[in-house]
């Protein structure tokens, strides 16, 4: 099966809406391309801003939900308010949500299964901390984190999984081409294993840590690497050439 190359922008905790309003604009002045899924993910008060802004063939995407419709859960969005927006994504299960704010295998479970189940789209991220690399945890942790949505018995159509090695993100390390090859196969074989071929075949795996303009083109070109989810280089024009390197 042929997987249509997905690139993912995160924009984090970035921006004003000057800064916004320049990403909108290279974003609108490039070709496009229509060989690739192209996904922005601002910060929630820029969401509606960016959707109503970008030019079609750019789609936008949350960077968090939570797991009901609504409620006293103050500071949390809902997949209902992001469907409302008109929008289709959500980022779920980043290592700093994991990390930073101590969101556990499960809540980011119940996270996932709540938006799909309300017609939200997610890009569902795992990956390994550093002492867990080297303690040769790589598979492990990979797994177990997969292994929570695979529990839940989710649809697996509308789910991109996101690999991001957390040693390598914002760190200006970057795995080779060869580490990540090497994770995203052992992921498809597990899918293959606890879902089914089908499945396996289907889903788009992406590489998120250091992508930068320069180290795409050779990532991309690993036959299980469908794209990326990219972090501080999306807040720049060179994004444009990551979208376009598989062109």
């Amino acid at each position: 099966m042929t997987r249509k190359f997905f690139v993912g922008g995160n924009w984090k905790m970035n921006g004003d809406f000057a800064a916004v309003d320049g990403i909108i604009a290279f974003l609108n002045q490039s070709a496009g391309n229509d060989s690739v899924d192209i996904v922005v993910a601002p910060p929630a008060p820029y969401l509606a801003h960016a959707k109503a802004h970008l030019k079609a063939g750019i789609l936008v995407a949350a960077q968090n939900c939570y797991k009901v419709p609504k409620g006293a859960f103050t500071g949390e969005i809902s997949p209902a308010m992001i469907k409302d927006l008109g929008l289709e994504w959500v980022i779920l299960g980043h290592s700093e949500r994991r990390h930073v704010f101590g969101e556990s295998d499960a809540l980011i479970a119940d996270k996932t299964v709540h938006a799909l189940e309300s017609g939200i789209k997610v890009i569902y991220c795992i990956g390994e901390k550093l002492e867990e690399r080297e303690a040769g945890h790589t598979k492990d942790v990979n797994f177990r984190q997969l292994q929570a949505i695979v529990d839940k018995g989710v649809s697996w159509n509308n789910i991109v999984i996101a690999y991001e090695p957390v040693w390598a993100i914002g760190t200006g390390k970057t795995a080779s081409p060869e580490q990540a090859q090497e994770v995203h196969d052992w992921i498809r074989a597990f899918l293959k294993e606890k879902v089914s071929p089908a499945v396996a075949d289907a889903t788009r795996i992406i590489y998120g840590g250091s992508v930068t303009a320069d180290n795409a083109a050779e990532l991309g070109k690993k036959p299980d690497i469908d794209g990326f989810l990219v972090g501080g280089a999306s807040l720049k024009p060179d994004f444009v050439k990551i979208i376009n390197a598989r062109n």
